[in-house]
């Protein structure tokens, strides 16, 4: 059973950094903002391995929402409050969070901010919560649907209790109340072609004046330590792309879309204080995501440490080895190597 790791306000945690918690800054008008890692489904495809049955992961996290919204604010005024659009997302699921409702509400009151996103796969989501979070500013719902079909839906979510009935009502639902809604079925080769198809009608009889893409189907994505589907061989971009332009044909429907389409643009990203390949000297404040993991905190960023045994409060010289958009990996100096294929992987999650 994994570990739950709150982050209150007096953690002194910083919550840039990490992918699993805090904001993600990618040099856009558009902050990731992440309360949560914890999931309810154990979908067979994660690639992140989340849920209540992973395998590879030994840690969960919820940051207190003060907290994250303080250190929002302080993004957003970086950002010099210009269009931002707050995206709540998470390598789990959002609603998990005890306080989504008051958390889209406090984003939404933030001075600079247009536009408040949720993903979420849905099993959470109530007529009730949709009308409280249409109330306190949510405008756009991403919705996780992967199949039409009961026995597939279940099979592909990993839990029994999954019905997809209930989250095709509430899809229509959302659509009704006048929330923009996007479906991001994730296409497994092989598995879900027929399914991809029906999602596209759905998609095309519910969604009424949207301004943003209805749809935004994923492409099936291999990682090393998520989870593989026996039989399933992940297919190029080039391959991907070709297949959208042919559903796109077929139905006369846009599917390739870009952040354009979303009104995301590139805006001042946030400084580096330390770069690839840099050696420094971080303090451990807790458990990473992974085994054999500790998250320390350098200059007001997280740095995740791969195969490290230290303990919270240790002071450890690392190397880092991954800054991109601010989400660091590093390693103790005295390792003399690191497992390559690991490596890989990280950089896929960021």
């Amino acid at each position: 059973m994994k570990k739950l790791i709150t982050i209150p306000k007096d953690a002194d945690l910083p919550l840039i950094g990490a992918i699993m918690f805090g904001i993600i800054d990618r040099g856009t008008n558009l902050l990731q903002v992440r309360p949560t890692s914890v999931c309810n489904l154990n979908c067979i495809f994660c690639s992140t391995d989340a849920g209540p049955f992973s395998k590879s992961r030994v840690s969960d996290y919820e940051v207190e929402l003060d907290y994250l919204i303080e250190w929002f604010k302080e993004v957003a005024k970086f950002k010099e409050h210009k269009h931002l659009i707050a995206f709540v997302d998470s390598v789990g699921d959002p609603l998990t969070y005890p306080k989504i409702v008051e958390l889209v509400q406090e984003l939404k009151d933030v001075k600079g901010v247009e536009n408040v996103g949720i993903e979420t796969n849905g099993i959470l989501l109530t007529r009730e919560m949709v009308d409280e979070l249409k109330e306190v500013g949510l405008t756009q719902v991403n919705l996780s649907l992967h199949a039409l079909d009961k026995n597939l839906a279940k099979r592909l979510s990993g839990v029994e209790f999954y019905e997809v009935e209930k989250i095709m009502e509430i899809a229509e639902y959302v659509a009704e109340k006048g929330i923009e809604l996007v479906l991001t079925p994730v296409w497994i080769p092989g598995i879900n072609d027929g399914e991809i198809e029906r999602i596209i009608e759905f998609s095309k009889r519910i969604n009424r004046n949207q301004k943003l893409p209805p749809l935004g189907i994923q492409k099936y994505q291999v990682h090393k330590y998520g989870r593989k589907i026996k039989g399933v061989k992940e297919i190029s971009w080039y391959s991907f792309y070709k297949k959208l332009g042919e559903w796109e044909k077929k139905f006369k429907y846009k599917l390739k879309i870009g952040p354009k389409d979303f009104n995301i643009f590139k805006w001042k990203p946030l400084p580096k204080p330390f770069r690839k390949g840099d050696k420094v000297r971080v303090e451990v404040e807790c458990e990473g995501w992974m085994r054999n993991e500790m998250i320390g905190k350098l200059k007001g960023r997280c740095v995740t440490i791969l195969d490290s045994k230290a303990e919270r409060g240790d002071l450890v010289n690392v190397k880092i080895l991954r800054d991109k958009h601010n989400l660091f990996l590093a390693i103790p100096t005295k390792r003399k190597f690191i497992e390559i294929e690991r490596l890989k992987e990280f950089r896929k999650l960021f």
